[in-house]
């Protein structure tokens, strides 16, 4: 029987935490124009988010999992971030026990190694609770529709998105994970349900289902199959996610290419999150 408990949280509801005059506050906003951050854009963050020491400053009491909204600082430098405990994982049906973190730091691996930039920088470390994902908070645009947002067909980061959903085949993509910042870059969070074996991709995005890949989605296709099957994405993976769910995977983008498409809807799995938003 499948579970219909909505899955997920949003990065949308936080208490505010002021730092101090003197600290360096970490910020992920991409550069003017909206153009994606880059590998040696994120190695801040990430080695902020691994090496500092993390504060609780609150609970999303939204979230069907433990989810704390929390300060990490190291010496000056300090930001925002989410942290998820393994031990505050709510058991799933359709996914392995206490996999959830795990799935949220390769949906990061995933995206940055294509290019996509679409995750905020994200980390397995060990945390007040116990070990569990930290990702860098994103304050999103809040004068923007993510219901207009979610239907165009015009935006490439969006778009982007679906392409980056179908690899990772995920089956939670809501409206409200959506994080658009205000220089027009889109980010997603909200990953732990990724990388099933079987096919699973739930998504309020399928504004494209059969039309042609863009060249930019085949290219970054390009850099993830090279990354999967002789770089070192394999490796960082296998930590986190079982050897069958990384040839899935790899499966997956060898077919996106062969095939050029956007993906049709399950036709034994419901195509849309509830709720969508």
């Amino acid at each position: 029987m499948r579970d219909p408990t909505p899955r997920g949280r949003g990065q949308r509801h936080r208490r505010a935490a002021t730092p101090p005059p003197d600290a360096d506050v970490v910020s992920l906003a991409p550069s003017r124009g909206g153009a994606a951050r880059d590998g040696d854009a994120d190695a801040g963050a990430l080695d902020l988010l691994a090496n500092g020491s993390l504060e609780v400053e609150g609970r999303l009491v939204v979230a069907s999992n433990a989810t704390m909204y929390c300060t990490v600082r190291n010496g000056t430098r300090e930001a925002a971030c989410v942290y998820k405990p393994v031990a505050g994982e709510r058991p799933l049906w359709d996914f392995p026990t206490g996999s959830l973190a795990g799935r949220e730091v390769s949906a990061y691996l995933v995206s940055a190694a294509a290019g996509w930039h679409l995750v905020p920088p994200t980390v397995f470390r060990d945390g007040p609770f116990g070990p569990g994902m930290c990702q860098l908070w994103i304050d999103h645009d809040p004068e923007l529709d993510l219901i207009a947002l979610s239907r165009r067909t015009d935006h490439a980061g969006l778009r982007d998105m679906a392409v980056f959903d179908a690899v990772v085949n995920n089956a939670d993509r809501k409206i409200g994970h959506l994080l658009p910042v205000a220089d027009g870059h889109l980010y997603g969070c909200d990953h732990g349900v990724c990388f099933a074996e079987d096919y699973k991709l739930r998504t309020v995005l399928w504004q494209w289902r059969g039309k042609g890949l863009p060249r930019r989605s085949v290219e970054a296709l390009r850099r993830l199959n090279a990354e999967l099957t002789g770089g070192s994405l394999g490796a960082e993976l296998s930590g986190l996610l079982a050897a069958s769910e990384i040839d899935a995977t790899r499966i997956r983008v060898e077919t996106l290419l062969k095939h050029r498409v956007h993906p049709y809807p399950p036709e034994d799995w419901p195509a849309v999150p509830w709720p969508p938003i």
